[in-house]
């Protein structure tokens, strides 16, 4: 393995067992794991022989820097990012800043992302078009998130919502479910999991009517039907369109 490399890794929704088999061995050749507080929680039982550093939220910046600066120093890293890197994580930001350290080799590891693991604990409701679309408004603009969930709902889309509630946005979900039943009716399918692959995982079904009042966190996963999603023995179904009569 060459010196100067930086892994950015996704380490999937939380449970070790749902971390790639690609991405649980980088972790073991790398010599430190640096990432979100929360994160390096995560996985840190698995990894008892590796430096470990972390950073709170907000620190975002100084984090990639400090992964980029200690690859540059000549070690193996990997900055761990849940779920998978490039879908909210770290991956763009360190892009952007690589080319400060020209030395260092960066590689992404894909990992499982909230969408897909949420998923398949419903059933099927991503299994044609979807959006996946963040309500957090600390880097993206309210008015620019309303007009994206204008066009999902607009163009019948599945949508999934990352961040749909925090302490500062309380609001933020019943907002969109108001957003969104501008095109929907509110008796379209809706589902709601709730700290996937970690402590105090739970999921449940409703209509956009009851997941407006609904309470919900940052770790929190929301699930907003098309017109052609269905509940099919208690599973959020949304069909591909294949035949089958």
């Amino acid at each position: 393995m060459s010196e100067k490399k930086l892994y950015v890794v996704g380490i999937g929704p939380g449970e070790y067992e749902q971390m790639t088999i690609r991405a649980a061995g980088v972790l073991s050749k790398s010599q430190i794991l640096i990432g979100y507080t929360v994160y390096i929680d995560l996985i840190r039982e698995y990894f008892p022989a590796k430096e470990c550093v972390s950073t709170p939220m907000m620190k975002e910046v100084e984090r990639c820097r400090m992964a980029l600066e200690k690859a540059d120093q000549g070690h193996v890293v990997s900055m761990v990012c849940s779920g998978d890197a490039g879908i909210y994580g770290m991956a763009g930001l360190i892009l952007e800043l690589a080319g400060e350290y020209p030395q260092v080799e960066v590689e992404m590891v894909a990992g499982v992302t909230a969408a897909s693991a949420g998923a398949a604990l419903l059933g099927a409701p991503v299994c044609h078009d979807f959006a996946v679309i963040s309500l957090s408004d600390l880097l993206t603009p309210k008015e620019q998130i309303e007009k994206r969930l204008e066009c999902a709902a607009m163009s019948d889309l599945v949508i999934c919502l990352y961040n749909p509630a925090s302490r500062r946005r309380k609001d933020y979900l019943k907002w969109a479910c108001e957003v969104v039943g501008r095109y929907q009716s509110p008796d379209t399918v809706c589902g709601m999991v709730k700290n996937i692959g970690r402590e105090g995982q739970a999921m449940e079904l409703m209509t956009l009517r009851e997941l407006a009042d609904a309470p919900a966190d940052m770790f929190t996963t929301v699930y907003i039907g098309s017109s052609k999603t269905t509940v099919k023995n208690g599973r959020m179904v949304t069909p591909r369109g294949y035949r089958y009569v």
